[in-house]
């Protein structure tokens, strides 16, 4: 089945943690790794997220440099990529800062469990794509994106997200800044959570490559066949 070339991109503490117990995000990475995570998504045909990283950050998504933007537009693209939420229940908040900031289209996959009236509420701002019975079917969703033009897609997360891209073998590079502080918490997501591998299912990684940025490491990996 196509699917789009689909990568991670993600800052996480030094113990693994990407926000804290109360999901709360916390600058990790600073001007440098911001910058060069701005010309991912100005790379990218789509950025995707699930609901949760919707509901505790409200991200916009949006490409921030002027410069980038421009040449976007120059490219007779958009000057924002695609911005997908996957969100089973139509959770997303009609007010959302993805539907409030920057030009570009939107799409929320859904699932059929999706109250009726939150769906079509939606579809006056989004494109919606209905995948699965009670909640996403991620590998249905990726071939109806590659079906729609995207050809890559960056993930932003969060972990709940992660696992399932990871699980279900979507992935194909994955990008992580760790940075130089401690957030602990046995509650605080990680980079992946969800039900996690068996020990003989692990999922293993190729370094591609290792940067020294600011105070942290990017960490750049390949994701290998299961």
């Amino acid at each position: 089945m196509e699917r789009p070339f689909t990568f991670i991109n993600s800052a996480m503490s030094a113990d693994g943690k990407i926000s804290t117990k109360e999901r709360k995000q916390v600058r990790i990475s600073g001007k440098v790794d911001f910058n060069r995570m701005d010309k991912l998504r100005a790379e990218s045909d789509a950025i995707m997220v699930g609901i949760g990283t919707v509901l505790a950050d409200n991200p916009s998504l949006t490409v921030k440099s002027p410069e980038l933007r421009e040449n976007r537009i120059k490219a007779g693209l958009n000057e924002n990529p695609v911005r997908i939420i996957v969100d089973s229940k139509a959770k997303t908040p009609f007010d959302a800062d993805i539907f409030k900031k920057g030009e570009g289209k939107r799409i929320i996959i859904v699932s059929e469990s999706a109250p009726d009236e939150k769906v079509t509420k939606l579809q006056e701002k989004a494109d919606i794509i209905v995948s699965g019975k009670d909640k996403v079917d991620l590998l249905q969703a990726m071939h109806e994106l590659r079906k729609r033009g995207i050809n890559r897609l960056m993930v932003e997360g969060g972990a709940t997200l992660n696992w399932g891209m990871l699980s279900n073998g979507l992935v194909d590079e994955i990008y992580i800044f760790v940075g130089n502080l401690i957030i602990g918490g046995n509650s605080s997501p990680t980079f992946v959570d969800g039900e996690g591998f068996p020990e003989k299912e692990l999922l293993k990684l190729e370094l591609i490559d290792a940067e020294k940025i600011e105070h942290g490491i990017l960490l750049k990996w390949k994701v290998l066949v299961r």
